[in-house]
């Protein structure tokens, strides 16, 4: 078996270790003589499995007792649109923050759906730096206030919680970076996101919301995506992507044994420091442009001083077993995504390639 250091930004890489105990598990788990993905949800082993892996979660994130969790469908596109529809709860203004791409997806969707105030932005310099909330315009009377609390196209990540002191819900799309660090969920409303990054695979998203902030959906929301009867059914108002909670649930164990997220926090921060020394004493043969305290441990953008050479990276990164450091669309150059299931090991032959990459080339 030859596997690669794959960077991409999701689907992302899933821990060998969760692997390796799917693969032994997928035709017989634990003596039932069947795949966990071929049994009922809604029977006795599944429903065990859920309830684990579910527990595992709220251990992980500290997660208080008076927030429900979802595992949910759509993925982190789809809650742009039940975001809103769920919280709106009668009202008709919102609140977000522009730092990227995947903040304005968001406000384009909930833009269909009601008045969305943007109450600061980046984008007077293409995305490069989190604006500080002294400067956001915040409205008292939102229905709630939305960030993308790490963008994994221009890679800018909050390192810290905007402070809400007018009860207005703050609200954080967290598909890139969730699990990679502690973080307070008291201090939220809602966080939510897609698994594919650094909970396990595509198809599973999840929402963490605060119970009273329940029981005002829309009308017009299909019950599958109303919190409020996704809570009331244990997540399970609809067949859930039972292999993907599985998969997840092996994932949030191996977390545990990481030293929980103060353990992994501390592997990402290593692994973060390495990448972004290389790129800096580069002397401008490799750059990333987001402001210094705002970069993202999760995904670096970086870019070429000589973009002729792009192709000529990605070819020799290839072969050099590093997959998935081609940038996005968007933006262009590349991008190494270093969450969770990225060792440190991957790191160093990247940041060995880069160096040889530049002496040849330099």
């Amino acid at each position: 078996m030859s596997r690669v250091f794959n960077f991409s930004a999701g689907p992302a890489a899933i821990p060998l270790e969760v692997l390796t105990q799917a693969q032994e598990e997928l035709l017989d788990f634990h003596g039932t003589g069947m795949s966990v993905m071929e049994m009922s949800h809604r029977g006795k082993v599944f429903m065990e499995v859920a309830a684990e892996v579910e527990g595992d979660f709220r251990e992980l994130l500290a997660i208080p007792a008076n927030y429900k969790i979802l595992f949910l469908q759509g993925g982190g596109k789809g809650e742009f649109s039940l975001v809103p529809l769920n919280l709106l709860r009668g009202r008709n203004k919102v609140d977000y923050v522009n730092t990227g791409h995947w903040s304005a997806g968001a406000i384009k969707e909930a833009r269909k759906y009601c008045n969305v105030s943007v109450i600061a932005s980046s984008e007077d310099k293409n995305f490069t730096y989190v604006p500080k909330q002294t400067g956001w315009k915040t409205n008292k009377d939102a229905a709630f206030r939305h960030i993308c609390s790490n963008e994994t196209i221009h890679g800018v990540e909050y390192f810290w919680t905007p402070t809400i002191d007018d009860d207005v819900p703050l609200v954080a799309d967290a598909s890139s970076h969730i699990l990679s660090r502690p973080v307070d969920v008291s201090k939220f409303g809602c966080i939510y996101g897609g698994a594919q990054k650094n909970i396990g695979p595509s198809g599973l998203t999840f929402v963490i919301v605060r119970e009273d902030l329940l029981g005002g959906a829309h009308p017009f929301t299909p019950s599958v995506f109303d919190y409020t009867q996704q809570a009331a059914n244990g997540w399970m108002l609809n067949t859930p992507p039972t292999f993907a909670v599985y998969l997840a649930g092996l994932t949030f164990k191996w977390l545990k044994a990481q030293g929980g997220l103060a353990g992994i926090e501390a592997q990402n921060i290593e692994k973060a420091k390495l990448l972004y020394q290389c790129i800096d004493e580069s002397d401008g043969f490799y750059r990333n442009q987001v402001a210094l305290d705002d970069r993202s441990r999760m995904n670096v953008p970086f870019f070429l001083k000589n973009e002729t050479l792009n192709a000529k990276f990605l070819d020799g990164a290839g072969a050099a077993g590093l997959a998935g450091l081609k940038g996005h669309k968007v933006i262009g150059g590349m991008r190494a995504s270093i969450y969770n299931a990225m060792p440190l090991a991957g790191v160093m032959v990247l940041a060995e390639f880069m160096r040889e990459f530049q002496r040849i080339h330099g």
